[in-house]
């Protein structure tokens, strides 16, 4: 199968006049989305354009810069300074320009560049690669599943081992430190500080965000395991109380951390299952009769059973994920209960 994910970069040591014509590609772009369409610009970046306005639609934010999208315009030059450059298009001129970009990580042999994307932030210059490789898919001997909640951003269990394992307590934090201080600028006014703390804000939890996939995936592959993530779609409609809704729509970033352990997990190879975690956080996992949920505590009114209310969940999904088996081409270990 198919992999993707994306490789940051920094686009080194621009002169002057490869960076004035950088900037007015860049800035031709902006006034092209905005609708000016007699801007100076390559013809293949207005095709990357039109693409994007389709797409974005209605969601277009007119007071917001986008990236530059460029097509596979990545290659290798061993230099000193570094084997990776840039090919980027500029209106007028014959063959563009090419700047050298350090990666974060290697770009193998094995990878090819679909798509780049130029973004320009506090006066420097920045590339995100798409990259695409072709992965053997893993035959699981196990099932991985994964609770999404508020007090624990992620809760996963293993049919191998079914003690839960809980992730987010650092983002708990954060989250609730960032939401007590818009409160607070917002009663003194303080609008630019609050789209200042903002963007730190973005950075801190995506880069939470990432450990925490990370920690799973690696769980997943230690244990040869499938991932099995719940079906986020329609989680604003069907909330799971005030103070569930509440945070959820003050930014806890549920489908982001789902896409991180998709892409994450593919590229190694591991498969990945959505199913339908309606009611999973109501269902006593023991008897399959319908509980009592206050906060992070469970108890089944049909047979007693207490229990962690995301582990119950997680234990759900885990055994509703077990009628997956044959889509799934796999023979996984029936989960034990406690």
């Amino acid at each position: 199968m198919k992999a993707k994910k994306t490789i940051k970069a920094k686009i080194l040591e621009l002169r002057k006049g490869k960076e004035e014509l950088l900037t007015r590609e860049y800035e031709s772009w902006q006034r092209y989305l905005r609708g000016d369409k007699t801007v100076p610009l390559y013809s293949a970046t207005k095709q990357q354009a039109d693409r994007l306005l389709k797409r974005l639609g209605d969601k277009f934010n007119p007071n917001r810069e986008y990236p530059l999208i460029l097509r596979r315009d990545v290659y290798r030059a061993e230099t000193k300074l570094t084997p990776y450059w840039l090919k980027i298009p500029i209106y007028g001129v014959r063959g563009g320009i090419n700047v050298p970009i350090k990666t974060h990580e290697p770009i193998t042999e094995d990878m090819v560049c679909r798509e780049a994307k130029i973004i320009r932030k506090g006066g420097e210059w920045f590339v995100h690669i798409t990259v695409e490789k072709e992965v053997e898919e893993k035959n699981p001997k196990s099932a991985l599943a994964i609770d999404m909640g508020i007090r624990w951003i992620a809760t996963t269990v293993n049919s191998n081992y079914p003690k839960p394992k809980f992730y987010g307590k650092a983002l708990r934090r954060i989250k609730g430190r960032y939401f007590w201080l818009r409160r607070t600028l917002a009663m003194k006014k303080a609008y630019k500080t609050i789209k200042k703390i903002g963007q730190k804000e973005r950075r801190t939890v995506n880069d939470i965000l990432h450990k925490i996939s990370k920690a799973i995936v690696k769980e997943a592959m230690e244990n040869d395991s499938m991932i099995v993530l719940g079906n986020l779609k329609g989680i604003r409609q069907n909330g799971k109380g005030k103070i569930f809704n509440r945070k959820l729509n003050n930014g806890f970033p549920y489908h982001k951390l789902s896409r991180f352990i998709e892409y994450k997990a593919k590229w190694l190879g591991i498969k990945v299952i959505k199913i339908s975690e309606r009611d999973t956080s109501k269902t006593c996992h023991k008897c399959g009769n319908k509980g009592l949920r206050v906060g992070s505590f469970f108890k089944c009114l049909n047979c007693g059973h207490q229990c962690n209310a995301d582990y119950n969940g997680a234990m759900n999904i885990l055994k509703r994920a077990m009628g997956y088996m044959p889509m799934a081409g796999a023979e996984l270990t029936q989960p034990k209960t406690r």
